[in-house]
């Protein structure tokens, strides 16, 4: 299937959905498989959990199928959206497409391409006998990696604010909602690669260049945060919301999880090469704030969507919207923030027992989320028929 004019660069959020996805599976081997050797799960520990042949290893079996399962279709979708994307930038829609506020939504792409950055990393080391052994020759290679889509997600960026700021040409009756916040997206997701190894890396080297381009690009993504919220929110207080973008409600619960285990890395990346002392309680502060306005805006979104009958029009119905695959990184978001939350912010600070009771009843609620997030990622799926 051909769009050409038709294609959107939002489509990409469909691969970024699969991504996320199938890292959000990883979740469950990072905090529920010991590695006490290594700062992750490695394929070695999960070989070892899946011998015991106890619900650990249950949980390890079905963790395994579904990362690999989804990071077949984000690959699928990344490549096919590659495809449309370099025909789509011979047509007419666009060249209207970057003299528009939605020149924005170009920053789909570096968001997308340092998700699958991630999830090799995650397909490397659950599924490659003793990766961990090399690691260190492998840092550089994913700094490379994410400062080629950090220059990419500044390129555009500042190509689009310059044209705004030289023309004034920003469309403010088009603004009422948050997609403008794709570029925070990005540069947030970009932040958080660099915090791997700025946090896992044993080379002091390495670990400082991930800490300072995590810090640099994570500093700019705040700043963003305060303009871009408050203009979006200023139009859409004037105009209402627009039904199509009322997903962008939601964009802030993937950029604070972004925000959240950046910091959390650079803590323990400090700690780990610069002999920083680790803060347990701000970690339990730090992850119940993002939470909080996460649910916040969850509640929000939902709310406002539900008011619209968003659901109805977009999900429910064979009307087809791009954007519609932006609800699916604010599910995953909140789940994989909820398992750090769990296990950084409570069980860190001893406020719970690892595998009680109540650890696993803490978890039902994001469980629960991410069900109904697959289930709309394939209900969508089916829909658009990649």
């Amino acid at each position: 299937m051909i769009l050409r004019e038709r294609f959107s660069p939002t489509c990409f959020l469909s691969a970024l959905g699969a991504g996320g996805l199938s890292v959000s599976f990883f979740m469950y081997l990072m905090f529920l498989v010991p590695h006490p050797t290594t700062p992750m799960a490695t394929f070695e520990y999960i070989f070892q959990a899946l011998e015991k042949g106890d619900y650990i290893s249950f949980i390890t079996a079905f963790s395994l199928v579904f990362i690999f399962a989804f990071a077949l279709i984000h690959f699928k979708l990344l490549i096919w959206n590659t495809k449309q994307f370099l025909l789509y930038k011979k047509s007419e829609s666009y060249k209207s497409l970057i003299t528009s506020n939605g020149q924005i939504s170009l920053m789909t792409l570096p968001l997308t391409y340092t998700m699958s950055i991630n999830v090799a990393f995650v397909l490397g080391a659950v599924f490659i006998p003793k990766l961990w052994s090399i690691v260190e020759y492998l840092f550089p290679f994913a700094l490379l990696g994410f400062a080629i889509n950090g220059y990419f997600a500044l390129k555009i960026f500042f190509d689009y604010f310059s044209r705004l700021i030289i023309k004034g040409d920003f469309d403010f009756t088009k603004n009422n909602n948050l997609t403008q916040m794709i570029s925070i997206f990005a540069l947030s997701m970009v932040a958080v690669g660099f915090a791997a190894p700025g946090a896992m890396s044993s080379n002091i080297i390495v670990n400082s260049i991930g800490i300072f381009f995590a810090i640099f690009f994570a500093s700019i993504s705040i700043v963003l945060i305060f303009i871009k919220i408050i203009l979006g929110f200023k139009n859409m207080f004037e105009q209402g919301i627009n039904i199509e973008t009322a997903p962008s409600l939601w964009i802030i619960i993937p950029i604070l999880t972004l925000l959240g285990i950046t910091f959390i890395r650079l803590t323990f990346g400090l700690e780990h090469n610069l002999n920083a002392t680790s803060d347990k309680p701000s970690l339990f502060v730090l992850t119940s704030t993002i939470l909080s306005l996460q649910i916040i805006f969850g509640v929000l979104g939902y709310q406002i969507m539900k008011k619209l009958g968003y659901f109805e029009k977009f999900i429910k119905s064979n009307e087809k919207s791009a954007l519609s695959f932006a609800l699916i990184c604010p599910g995953v978001a909140f789940f994989v923030f909820g398992m750090f939350f769990i296990n950084i912010g409570l069980v860190h600070n001893s406020i719970i027992d690892k595998y009680s009771i109540i650890y696993f009843i803490l978890m039902i609620p994001f469980i629960y989320i991410q069900v109904v997030t697959i289930k709309l990622f394939f209900r969508l799926y089916k829909k658009f028929s990649f």
